[in-house]
């Protein structure tokens, strides 16, 4: 095969290959992707080419001419004049950049190679490889001009084609000759790179540059900023010991580190930093207007008419201005410097001649044998200088040096420089300089080539060798100084802290400094960095020999190695004080390094043995012992191991505790080896009894350490045990060594008191064994204090032994009473209390001299020493009399019986009453129960009340006197002694006084109820007598639970609606109480008693139920059931499921189960469409479902016109006459169709002609969009037009003019159309040929309908026709037979103009047609601009005449042209027509006929009051279309002082013409008619607004909304009414009920500011109402002469003001809207009529008015 190829090569013939340069140059060459990318290239060749200083000039076209005039004329590029201004530097447009560079001149070769692409500079010692940087320049230029040493050369291609030639030439002689100059004259004119931004780049740029040391910017002859470099004297350093100086594969040796001093000075203009690129700043939000200036455009004109102000419509508050900024001098000069460290490595490389090769390969140069590897370091003091420069300057820009500051953030500000900055970072808080060998844009790195990559890898380990030399240099010298410091402080005193807090933060910012973070855009450069610092070490075995002492870094004993630093635990930190660790501010500040180090394996967590050489080389203090118990507790708590107790001994045998000496006690040294036993002060602790000042076991832990920890924890982690009582007890008696004669209880009385006192303390708590211990131990010694000294046990007795007075009676040294816990432990230990008991009673009870109460006397002296089996047996022994009731006797013996004192009561009424045995107490000493004797007593078991069972007992017994008084003694006593009264435990008792069907009887507990309304259900209820706290302490439920109810109405239904009644009142009450589960069990089950046709009743589910209410009068009763049980009683039904008023979806449904029977419910036609409106407005309510049943079923009601029968008429006739009948000659023909058999008449033209042909929808905005959801067509899509023309008459004036009134009109017509946009705009159609208009002789159309199978055609003639095939021109064509119909020529353009016109839009552009401009000014149209330009035609044609009048009147002498061509004779403007409208009663006429303007005759001043009526009518119908508030166009010149750009008024009839009045209406009339209306207003009546209720459908005012409740999309309520005026409320407004509190303050401040208004207009005081809704643009509306005011447009516009007593603004507005109202009671529509009667009830009570004003 191989063969083969060779003979087929020798057979063939050689192509050039072909390169388009353009395309090269352009794709690749000029595309890089950095920043600045032409002035790095420049600046990196200026340096190759050692040059010192750079010049860079941007020159804007104006400073180009003036230097090349000065040039031409002076021959002195310096002359050029100096350009005073200082242009904007973000936006002023330059036209040349200029690079100037004094380094070695082009020779040529250099001249040779710049014309070549990818040969680079040979040179191993210059930065310049791949020999494209020049190409760069080709990215804003597209001819560059480079001139050096006296000669030039220029590139450009040729032809303007793809291929680039240069040519080559020489200078003049001039001094600039040596300097090497670039000029780059833009391809297209821009700004300045950001000057700031650019002056940091520069600064960045030329740190590593190796000759470069100056660069200025300019902005033609200003000097924007400077940057000055000055290296310092480089310093060798020595290597570090043990860090390894050879890459990995050898190729690269580190020969010597130095370390050199970089300065450099930045001379900044303040021009500069004032364009700079600010930081980003919160956005704040506009300033929102103000409440209440709605109507701020009406207000100024009135007020500008009053005071003169000229203040423009609509002008929002403008936002406070911002503090002044001080003034700088943009020309002043802002010097600021910056120092930096550069450690430089230097390397020696060695590459085998294979690597060399294929290095030259890929960069066109054999590889350096020497180079350096350079890294800027700047140090903590010069990074705090830095900050503190930017934050002393106050700049936001920050410094021009901010990139080169250290980035110890890791924001991945630190880039790789090779000669200039790449686009990658490091990954470390510094740059790096090095000859890497990049990507081709010399952006990045290149790690992809295999041999490239080779190279670079490499190198990054000597970046990461000197990144760790560089650290641990610095670490070297923080070391240096804490060991300066610590010699100087002297061995026993510690360093300052201050210097140590310094030193720390500079070690803290190398950490942060050379910790790795991610690296952008290759990860692999950051990762060989950080691999390369942390491996570049030796090995451990010659660590060892060379002394390396691994990785430094700071703890709290200084700079340590890494492994003899420990992390810090805060269990060790209060006792392990020697061992160094992480300082806690390096943890925090450098947490990324620590943590890497962590990770690592370099620093280790503090170990056990660690602690173990901290205890054995120092004793521990009392504080620091305590904290190693702490750490010891928690570990042996936490740990699992199984050689603690081995781990325990080791701690116990090193720890040793050292006491101090105070308090005259000497100091301890108590190794913990001896320690056996500690005394616990944990409260309830017999060990914390213990005296600590007397004689104590040797092998006793100090109380002072023992102190702070659990008894348990102790015995647990030491295995030593609690020292007790009896063991202490045994100490004192036995002690080892006798004690002094002061602790010797039996000859010291104080002594034995106290260790008396602390042993009886703990003898409660002691185990009975321990009692008896400690007993014998006290009963062998003489330790008791008496009256006869020293004494055993068993020879003293206690103080009430006063029997006999020779007794040895205990007396304590200290007099303290022998009482309490004292004295039973006197008593445990065989103390004695009393004589024997038995003696006593055979002495005193057998006799019987004594008394039960004498008996009970004295026992109650002795009772403390009455042993327990004593009280037992006279518990237990029947010794007490009871007492004899009246009617009963003695026994026959003669003796009373006698009870056990349990069996027995107190004397006490109450009891007798009762009826219970009480005790025979006798008369004397009387019975107190509060004396000691009975306390005994009671002790012994006499009952003080008796149980509540037995109570409970009493009170359902039969005797009522008991009862009665057993139940009040429960009710009485229930706070302090039956409180615990549970009815469960008597749920089957019957002791409740209650009443049954009116009867008294007992109840059950839970069988009776506190509420009397639940009798009528059939329910006990309690008695009267039983109310309040009563009901509450016998836990009376009020009412049943939920579910007694539910099963009472299940099981037995209301039989009436009347008894119904009484119940669901009474269940309105627990509503609340029912569950979601109950209520929905309720809503399915039959309770609801419903009356039927025939008199029976029936019980109906609620959710089959709707309320009466309104509903009731609608038909909607023959479909649903309703019902009616009483506010309250609706209440319990609501929740049930009874609904108000049947949903939309429910309706949907009836409506679509028989549509015909629906129609004839709803009795026609009115109520039908009332049901689709509400369907319609609802509609998102109905489910989808529903819908497509809708859309498929004949529902819709249509209309279809009939045209009556007239004597005499011809069907011909009437057919050819069909589209000029009156609407009185026809009929209506309505039927239930299908969607798709119904249109909807969007065109009235079309209606006309073929209404007697289809079904069309009824004619309303809400209806007309449903049929339209529903799937009805609309007619314009349904019929065709097709025009016939005669002759067209060229040159038609008519056409001419009409062309030129559209135009002129056509921008006031879209200003105020705003609900739509324009298919074509109004530049557009200014153009000749996108408009044309013609004229023919005659026009004819003809209109085709075909609609299923409906075909219809009828032709007539026009006036005016327009047209547009396609996306071509608009020709409007005219009728040159008869006069032009603006209405034919609106209807026309509308169809053109919009996607879906609407008849009130042609309305509106004939009434702007038709009208004249002075006219619409008074309108408040802004014709203005329009005047203007008339004007000025005007004065343009009249000079034109002038000129050429003899020419004029030969031409019109020799030719009488026809009326219908053009002349050139001065444009005139016609007069506009008016005409006046009757009144609704017919009565008078209003002023019709307004002159032109130029008869200086009007029938009323126009003044500026009248403009603001104006005005406010065109704010009241702007809000009518629903764009209330709206701003105008902004293309559109602005409204004329006192006008709004708001939407003008509709003509009445705009259908016939208006016939001028040649009289004017009396003044007195006016006033009459106004007079009427405002009697007219009247109080509604209603409880509720229905939409549509009464209100007449009104032609001229389709578009409502303003003032109309008919637009309303919900029913309003009466809520109630305040200071004498009514409240309405819509139905969707939450919370209803509680309206009138919730808006109480403000409807006061609302009734507050229209009360005087009222007053004004002398209205009835009831004629005004107030209503509230959610949403919608319903400001006020005359409902049948009632008034009626928004109170939600109060609240947004006026309240806050008038909350401030500002009043003004809220009267004017206020004031117009009841004037504009009570107009309404003269014409219902919005027209030009009602806005005259709008504007003169205006001025009639303007006087008062102001007053009203004035005087506010």
């Amino acid at each position: 095969m191989a063969h083969a190829r060779d003979a087929l090569w020798e057979s063939g013939h050689d192509e050039s290959v072909e390169v388009n340069q353009r395309a090269l140059i352009d794709k690749v060459l000029a595309r890089y992707s950095g920043e600045f990318t032409v002035f790095r290239e420049l600046l990196q060749n200026s340096d190759d080419a050692s040059a010192t200083a750079v010049e860079i000039h941007f020159e804007t076209k104006d400073y180009l001419e003036r230097k090349n005039k000065a040039s031409d004329e002076t021959a002195d590029a310096a002359a050029v004049p100096e350009d005073t201004g200082l242009p904007d530097l973000k936006t002023a447009l330059v036209h040349q950049w200029t690079f100037k560079n004094n380094g070695i001149i082009f020779r040529d070769e250099d001249w040779s190679r710049l014309k070549k692409i990818a040969e680079g500079n040979p040179d191993e010692e210059k930065i310049g490889a791949f020999g494209v940087g020049f190409y760069s320049l080709f990215s804003v230029t597209e001819e560059p001009f480079v001139t050096s040493g006296g000669q030039w050369m220029g590139f450009y291609w040729k032809d303007k084609k793809d291929q680039l030639f240069a040519r080559r030439g020489r200078l003049p002689e001039s001094p600039d000759n040596t300097w090497t100059t670039f000029e780059m004259g833009l391809r297209e004119p821009a700004p300045i790179p950001p000057p700031f931004d650019f002056t940091r780049f520069l600064a960045s740029s030329i740190t590593f540059m190796r000759h470069l040391l100056d660069v200025s910017v300019f902005l033609n002859d200003k000097r924007l900023s400077r940057l000055t470099k000055a290296p310092g004297a480089p310093k060798a350093l020595s290597i570090p010991k043990g860090l390894k100086p050879s890459s990995p594969l050898n190729t690269m040796q580190v020969n010597g580190i130095q370390s050199t001093p970089l300065s450099i000075k930045a001379e900044v203009m303040q021009w500069v930093y004032m364009a700079g690129t600010e930081k980003p700043q919160l956005k704040k939000e506009p300033p929102k207007p103000a409440a209440g200036t709605g109507g701020g455009g009406f207000f100024s004109s009135l007020f500008s008419s009053i005071t003169g102000s000229s203040t423009p419509a609509r002008t929002i508050t403008p936002a406070p201005a911002p503090p002044p900024v001080p003034k700088v001098d943009p020309r002043a000069i802002v010097e600021s410097n910056v120092v930096l460290s550069i450690f430089a490595a230097d390397i020696a490389v060695k590459l085998d001649q294979k690597m060399i090769a294929e290095l030259n390969r890929s960069t066109k140069k054999n590889p350096p044998t020497r180079m350096k590897y350079e890294l800027i370091y700047t140090g903590k003091a010069e990074y705090d200088a830095s900050k503190s420069e930017d934050e002393k300057q106050g700049r936001t820009t920050g410094s021009v040096f901010q990139g080169l500051r250290a980035d110890v953030d890791g924001l991945g500000q630190a880039k790789v420089f090779i000669g200039h900055s790449t686009g990658q970072t490091t990954g470390i808080g510094g740059h790096m300089a090095a000859r890497f060998i990049p990507t081709v844009e010399r952006e990045s790195i290149d790690l992809v080539d295999r041999n490239v990559a080779v190279w670079n890898k490499e190198l990054l380990y000597v970046g990461g060798f000197l990144a760790r030399s560089a650290y641990e240099i610095e670490m070297e010298h923080v070391q240096q100084l804490w060991d300066a410091a610590s010699s100087s402080a002297g061995p026993s005193s510690s360093i300052d802290p201050q210097l140590q807090s310094s030193l720390r933060a500079r070690a803290i910012h190398a950490l942060k400094f050379f910790t790795f973070h991610p690296s952008t855009p290759s990860s692999v450069v950051a990762n060989a960095l950080e691999e390369a610092f942390f491996s570049c070490t030796t090995s451990s075995r010659f660590s060892m020999i060379v002394g390396h002492k691994g990785f430094p870094i700071i703890s709290t004993a200084g700079v340590r190695d890494a492994a003899d630093v420990r992390y810090p635990d805060t269990a060790f930190a209060e006792f392990v004080k020697e061992l160094p660790v992480v300082p806690s501010d390096v943890l925090k500040e450098a947490k990324s390094m620590v943590d890497t180090l962590r990770t690592r394996g370099m620093i280790k967590e503090i170990t056990f043995v660690d602690v173990l050489q901290e205890l054995r080389n120092r004793p521990l203090s009392e504080s620091e012992m305590i904290a190693c118990f702490k750490w010891w507790i928690d570990m042996y708590n936490q740990s699992t191991s199984t050689n603690l107790a081995y781990v325990r001994t080791q701690l116990l045998g090193a720890a040793v505790l050292s006491i101090e000496e105070k308090d005259n006690k000497s100091g301890q040294i108590i190794p913990l080896s001896v320690v056996e036993s500690f005394i616990s002060r944990k409260s309830g602790s017999t060990g914390a009894l213990i005296p600590t000042d007397g004689p104590l076991p040797p092998h006793l832990m100090p109380v002072a350490v023992s102190r702070h920890f659990d008894s348990q924890a102790l015995e647990n982690a030491f295995g030593w045990r609690e020292l007790g009582i009896t063991e202490w007890l045994r100490h004192i008696t036995s002690p080892p060594a006798p004690h002094d004669v002061e602790h010797d209880i039996t000859q010291s009385a104080p002594w034995a008191e106290r260790v008396l006192q602390v042993v009886s303390r703990a003898w409660p708590s002691l185990p009975q064994a321990q009692r008896g211990e400690v007993a014998a131990m006290l009963r062998a010694h003489a330790c008791v204090p008496t009256s006869a000294g020293l004494r055993k046990p068993e020879e003293a007795y206690f103080q009430n032994a006063h029997i006999f007075n020779d007794l040895p009676v205990v007396a304590l040294p200290s007099g303290v009473a022998v009482k309490g816990p004292l004295e039973k432990f006197f008593q445990g230990i065989g103390v004695r209390k009393h004589v024997d008991l038995q003696i006593v009673f055979d002495r005193m009870i057998k006799t019987g001299d004594w008394t039960i109460a004498e008996l009970i006397k004295y026992l109650v002296a002795v009772q403390s020493t009455l042993a327990p089996v004593e009280l037992e047996r006279l518990q237990m022994t029947s010794a007490f009399p009871r007492e004899l009731r009246p009617d009963e006797k003695l026994p026959e013996n003669g003796r009373p019986p006698r009870y056990r004192a349990g069996n027995l009561y107190e004397p006490l009424d109450v009891f007798r009453e009762l009826k219970l045995p009480v005790i025979d107490w006798g008369t004397h000493p009387k019975w107190r129960s509060n004396s000691e004797e009975a306390k005994f007593l009671f002790k012994l078991g006499l009952r003080r009340y008796p149980p509540l069972p037995d109570l409970i007992g009493l009170a359902a017994s039969p005797d009522e006197k008991t009862q009665s008084a057993a139940l009040k003694y429960l009710l009485d006593n229930y706070t302090t002694r039956y409180a615990d009264y549970d009815p469960d435990a008597f749920a089957n008792v019957a002791f409740i006084p209650a009443l049954k069907d009116g009867k008294r009887c007992l109840a059950k507990p839970y069988e009776v109820y506190s509420s009397p309304e639940w009798a009528a259900l059939g329910f006990q209820i309690t008695e009267p007598s039983l109310k309040g706290e009563a009901l509450i302490n016998l836990k009376i439920q009020d009412h049943p639970v939920g579910t007694r109810l539910v099963d009472l109405l299940r099981t037995s239904p209301p039989p009436t609606e009347e008894i119904a009644k009484q119940w669901f009142t009474a269940l309105a009450s627990r509503v609340t109480t029912f569950s979601s589960t109950e209520l929905r069990a309720l809503s399915q089950m039959a309770f609801v008693p419903v009356k039927t046709a025939n008199g029976a009743t029936r019980h109906l589910p609620p959710t089959q139920c709707y309320f009466k209410g309104d509903s009731q009068a609608q038909f909607h009763s023959k479909l649903f059931t309703f019902v009616d049980f009483g506010t309250t009683a609706n209440t319990f039904l609501s929740a049930c499921g009874v609904k108000h008023e049947p949903s939309v979806e429910e309706v949907a449904k009836i409506l679509l189960d028989n549509p015909r029977r629906f129609y004839e419910l709803a009795e026609g036609r009115d109520n039908y469409l009332t049901e689709l409106r509400n369907i319609a407005v609802n509609r998102r309510l109905v489910s989808s479902g529903t819908m497509t049943r809708l859309k498929r079923a004949a529902v819709l009601l249509g209309s279809r016109r009939v045209r009556k029968e007239k004597a005499g008429s011809s069907k011909k006739a009437g057919d050819d006459l069909a589209g000029e009948l009156e609407e009185e000659d026809w009929e209506y023909q309505y039927d239930l169709l299908a969607p798709d058999k119904v249109v909807v008449a969007d065109d009235t033209n079309a209606y006309q002609l073929f209404g007697d042909v289809i079904f069309t929808a009824p004619q309303e905005d809400l209806l007309e969009a449903f049929y339209m959801e529903l799937g009805c067509r609309r007619l314009s899509g349904l019929v065709r037009e097709d025009y016939q023309t005669r002759s067209e008459v060229v040159g038609s004036r008519k056409a001419a003019e009409t062309r030129a009134l559209i135009l002129e009109r056509l921008p006031l017509f879209l200003h105020e159309h705003t609900h739509t946009k324009t298919r074509v705009s109004h530049s557009w159609l200014n153009n000749e040929k996108n408009f044309l208009v013609k004229t023919f002789n005659k026009l004819t159309v003809t209109k085709s309908l075909q609609f299923g199978d409906k075909r219809a055609s009828k032709s007539q003639d026009a006036s005016a026709v327009a047209r547009r095939i396609n996306r071509g021109p608009i020709e409007l064509w005219l009728a040159g037979n008869d006069q032009v119909d603006m209405y034919e020529v609106s209807t026309s353009m509308c169809r053109l103009l919009f996607d879906a016109p609407k008849v009130n839009d042609a309305l509106l552009f004939m009434t702007i047609l038709s009208t004249d401009l002075r006219a619409l000014r008074r309108r408040g149209y802004n014709v203005d601009r329009i005047l203007r330009q008339q004007k000025a035609d005007r004065l343009a044609a009249e000079e034109a005449a002038r000129a050429k009048n003899a020419e004029l009147l030969a031409s019109q002498s020799s030719s009488s042209p026809s009326s219908d061509t053009l002349v050139s004779a001065p444009p005139r403007s016609d007069s506009s027509k008016h005409a006046g409208t009757p009144l609704v009663n017919g009565t008078t006429v209003i002023p019709g006929s307004v002159p032109d303007e130029s008869t200086k005759q009007t029938s009323r001043p126009m003044s500026m009051v009248r403009q603001s009526f104006d005005a406010m009518k065109r704010k009241l119908q702007k809000d009518n279309t629903g764009h209330a508030g709206g701003s105008a166009d902004p293309s559109l010149p602005p409204p004329q002082e006192g006008s709004e750009a708001e939407l003008p008024l509709l003509p009445p009839r705009p259908n016939r013409p208006l016939t001028p009045q040649p009289h004017v209406t009396p003044r007195s009339s006016i006033a009459a008619n106004i007079d009427m209306a405002i009697k007219a207003c009247k109080e509604e009546r209603g409880g509720v607004l229905r939409n549509r209720q009464q209100m007449q459908m009104v032609k001229e005012s389709l578009n409502e909304g303003y003032c109309d409740i008919s637009g309303h999309p919900t029913d309003m309520a009466l809520v109630g009414d305040m200071g004498g005026i009514k409240v309405f409320v819509a139905r969707d407004v939450p919370d209803v009920k509680s309206f009138l509190q919730t808006k109480s303050e403000s409807l006061a401040r609302f009734i507050y500011t229209i009360r005087p208004l009222q007053e004004v207009f002398t209205l009835p005081p009831t004629s005004l109402h107030i209503f509230y809704d959610r949403a919608g643009e319903l400001i006020a509306f005359n409902r049948n002469a009632s008034l009626f005011l928004n109170l939600r447009y109060f609240e947004q516009w006026h309240d806050g003001e008038v909350r401030e007593g500002k009043m003004t603004d809220a009267y004017i507005s206020w004031y117009f809207t009841l004037a504009h109202e009570i107009a309404h009671n003269l014409v219902k529509a919005h027209n030009s009529e009602h806005e005259f009667y709008f504007s003169s009830i205006c001025e009639q009570y303007l006087p008062t008015f102001m007053k009203l004003i004035a005087g506010r």
